[in-house]
């Protein structure tokens, strides 16, 4: 069976700003994105079969070839990879878990994301964002749910001055224009 496409909604307002000397914005491309919950032999099942030890400290990430596995809850990941390895990954963590309980729930369809990059990066999102991002508060491979003014969010540092925003897909044009206008006051 053919991957389906999915054409980014930022797509469209992403190439429309220019760059920015203390602050990117990036539209990163569609991805295979799962939610994953289930106890702890589910866990550690799934991360065998996707390749990367889910992580077990609270909000942390762990990544490995490509691939990212975010914590969200005492019992639930979010799952990411390429966009055209959704149906391998599905197949194994199901076939690996096997009666196992767990839940395995694709959101790739829901979901998108961009990156906030750059010096000023952490000021851009604190913008929206009450989370206290200095480093030493939220290092890299921190990872979790909170809100960019009125948008649902999930953050995750993935670099000193590198942040990975993932948001609903009817979210997006409005985390897009909020990060877009933060930058301008700079």
């Amino acid at each position: 069976m053919a991957e389906p496409c999915r054409i980014g909604v930022l797509d469209a307002i992403a190439p429309t700003i220019g760059p920015h000397a203390k602050a990117a914005l990036r539209a990163l491309p569609p991805a295979a994105q799962f939610i994953f919950r289930g106890p702890p032999d589910a866990v550690t099942l799934a991360g065998t079969a996707f390749g990367v030890p889910l992580p077990l400290a609270a909000c942390r990430a762990a990544e490995a070839g490509g691939r990212a596995a975010l914590w969200l809850g005492p019992d639930e990941f979010l799952l990411l990879a390429r966009a055209n390895q959704e149906a391998a990954i599905e197949t194994d963590i199901v076939a690996s878990l096997g009666a196992t309980p767990h839940s395995l729930v694709s959101v790739s369809h829901r979901n998108t994301a961009l990156e906030v990059s750059g010096t000023h990066a952490a000021r851009v999102v604190n913008a929206g964002c009450p989370l206290d991002l200095e480093e030493a508060a939220f290092p890299i491979g921190r990872c979790t749910r909170t809100v960019l003014a009125k948008a649902p969010i999930v953050l995750w540092r993935t670099g000193a001055d590198v942040f990975y925003v993932g948001v609903w897909r009817s979210f997006a044009p409005y985390v897009w224009d909020f990060l877009v206008e933060a930058r301008t006051r700079l």
